[in-house]
């Protein structure tokens, strides 16, 4: 079982709906070429190896944006979370608002800045060349591509820019005025909330899903994959390529298996929040061993 048991009922579809609808919305403003046919690109393990939320993360404590307590109080909110492993909505939902709690009230513009620092400095080298390789491919068809990740939408964006891609789909963190409350705007942008996004990206830009294409390693994005007429499993997770076999759907694997970081493993659980949780753990870890 793919998802949650729970995940067909009112409340949380809304929830999903919202979540999708509000990274859609913020994707309404950037400024593309039009077209009707589109590709879609899951980040982590797929664009780029590892978590990007965990190497913002390290990023962000290597230029003091925030200090060991307050990492120590963040790691803690996040520790029951990371080992039950839970996929159930609120549960995501609580720890991805403790992962966005270290910038509450602090400013959208400074976070940005330092995203785009911190990818051109240690991003850049955690690209997947094949991955790069397919979206180009598809900007040179001359398509839409866009990032579509539970990773926050300024680091996405960032992210997407930096690639020239069309744009990205992310986690939309609530901000007042230019400075983060903490909030989220909805759930993460997670399962069916990234296909909710990408059906309300579809609706907005006269997409023809049929003919899109839609790129993951998680079991946990075949919603998403599901929607578009060219699903294509990239690294994919032991049930994401079952899942693809039994579907025939394409696989493409540019794993460089000696290359890989022991912290991958976190971001098959899908959740925003567990990645920067272990981060969180490893940096304080780091900042105790040198007293």
């Amino acid at each position: 079982m793919f998802y949650p048991a729970d995940v067909e009922t009112p409340d949380v579809l809304t929830s999903y709906r919202r979540a999708g609808q509000a990274s859609a919305s913020a994707a309404a403003d950037i400024e593309h070429d039009v077209s009707h046919t589109a590709a879609f690109f899951d980040v982590d393990n797929t664009i780029m190896r590892g978590s990007s939320l965990f190497h913002l993360a390290v990023g962000l404590a290597k230029r003091k944006y925030f200090n060991a307590r307050e990492i120590s109080g963040f790691a803690s909110k996040q520790l029951k979370f990371v080992l039950s492993g839970s996929e159930d909505l609120e549960d995501m939902a609580s720890a991805t608002e403790a992962a966005l709690s270290f910038v509450q009230n602090r400013s959208v513009q400074e976070l940005q800045d330092l995203a785009e620092q911190i990818f051109d400095a240690e991003m850049v080298d955690k690209l997947i060349p094949g991955s790069l390789a397919l979206a180009q491919g598809h900007l040179d068809a001359g398509q839409q591509v866009w990032l579509v990740t539970a990773t926050p939408q300024e680091l996405a964006t960032v992210i997407a820019r930096r690639l020239g891609l069309t744009g990205a789909l992310g986690t939309i963190a609530e901000s007042r005025k230019g400075i983060y409350t903490g909030k989220l705007h909805g759930p993460p942008l997670h399962g069916l909330a990234k296909a909710e996004a990408v059906r309300a990206l579809s609706t907005s830009e006269g997409l023809d899903l049929g003919e899109c294409s839609a790129y993951s390693d998680s079991v946990n994005d075949v919603p998403m994959l599901s929607l578009v007429g060219h699903p294509t499993a990239v690294n994919p997770d032991p049930e994401l390529r079952a899942h693809a076999l039994a579907n025939e759907w394409r696989i493409r694997d540019f794993r460089h298996r000696a290359r890989i970081k022991p912290y991958v493993a976190p971001v098959a659980s899908g959740a925003a929040g567990i990645a920067v949780g272990i981060a969180s753990g490893y940096l304080l870890g780091q900042m105790r061993g040198r007293r």
